[in-house]
């Protein structure tokens, strides 16, 4: 299936966002050492990126999966995609980012986990972190246990008739939040599991839904509710109070939604323009300068201390453009040859 330009756009903003949140505390750093004052930006709420891939998520799984409902095998089929598609470039990261914890320690910010909290990252079970969050020993993969929740929801409701599928996984995301929501905290993992941002995916599979409908939005329209969405964004930067589990879901998946509808949703049959394709390349490195940005940022944040560049913008540019450029590199010569290899291992 043709990939929609305009959503690999979409995933790029998510992951360079991300980055962006990232990166500023590393500039802090250099800026604290040159003995000059830094003022982060937060003109976006930039971890709004993670709330933006979980409605792309939703949406992709039902847009990428048409084949599979009603399908006899449906959910082994969709499974090994999935794992072949995220397991290698999250292994290998988990693995580097503990290697270099036992080379370099001082560059971590967490100490030594036990075995438990390593074999509970690489199943994508959650976990207490040594820090006391919930979450794996490569941080960034909390993200990756929520979808691996949708994902395993997802195949269990591709074994229903077609027009339940959808529903009943909606419904088990809801349950879960409710349960949590009325009768918690719930121990985990089901705590963890019933945090309001699993309803994000619902509301992707539900873009997914009224684009099979027929749903387009033109010219005007669809420039507006992007427009919107941005607003919105720009609106839970500046408004106290949208950190908690539902603000941060109805502001920042707010606006997530109104992104997804304007990229979703538009026209087919255009052919996009160059600064389009490239930003659309750098989607399709998405998953990867996510997970890769981080080592970039810090290797960079090291090499400036030592050569003694400690101005802090020239540095983010140089951090951020790294993250890309890594992760475009990571994408064609790992991400992709890896999934290929673990796609025909499992068909084998």
């Amino acid at each position: 299936m043709q990939p929609i330009h305009s959503i690999q756009v979409l995933r790029a903003l998510a992951a360079f966002m991300v980055a962006v949140h990232h990166v500023q505390p590393d500039a802090a750093v250099l800026a604290e050492r040159a003995g000059i004052a830094f003022v982060r930006s937060d003109v976006l709420p930039w971890m709004a990126g993670v709330d933006i891939f979980f409605v792309v998520s939703g949406f992709i799984m039902v847009h990428a999966s048409q084949d599979l409902f009603g399908r006899q095998g449906a959910p082994a089929i969709f499974l090994k995609r999935r794992l072949a598609r995220i397991v290698p470039l999250y292994w290998a990261t988990t693995t580097l980012f503990l290697l270099v914890g036992l080379a370099v320690p001082a560059t971590l910010n967490s100490s030594a986990p036990n075995p438990a909290q390593i074999l509970g990252s690489y199943l994508f079970w959650p976990v207490v972190s040594t820090q006391g969050f919930v979450q794996p020993v490569y941080s960034l993969g909390w993200t990756l246990n929520y979808e691996m929740l949708f994902y395993l929801l997802f195949a269990a409701g591709l074994l229903l008739p077609k027009r339940w599928t959808l529903p009943a996984v909606a419904l088990l995301l809801a349950v879960l939040v409710g349960a949590e929501s009325l009768n918690g905290p719930l121990a985990l993992p089901f705590g963890f599991w019933g945090q309001p941002i699993v309803l994000e995916f619902a509301a992707g599979m539900g873009i997914a839904v009224l684009r099979q409908k027929g749903l387009r939005l033109h010219g005007l329209l669809r420039i507006a509710v992007a427009a919107a969405g941005v607003a919105v964004l720009l609106a839970a930067a500046d408004q106290p109070g949208t950190e908690g589990s539902w603000n941060s879901v109805l502001w920042r998946g707010g606006a997530a939604v109104l992104l997804m509808l304007a990229a979703g949703c538009g026209r087919e049959g255009i052919v996009p323009a160059a600064p389009v394709k490239a930003l659309a390349a750098v989607g399709d490195a998405s998953y990867a300068l996510y997970l890769v940005h981080p080592f970039v940022i810090r290797g960079m944040r090291e090499a400036a201390l030592r050569i003694e560049l400690y101005a802090p913008l020239p540095y983010m540019v140089l951090a951020l453009a790294g993250s890309v450029v890594a992760a475009l590199l990571l994408y064609q010569f790992f991400e992709k040859p890896a999934t290929r290899l673990v796609r025909r291992w499992l068909r084998g």
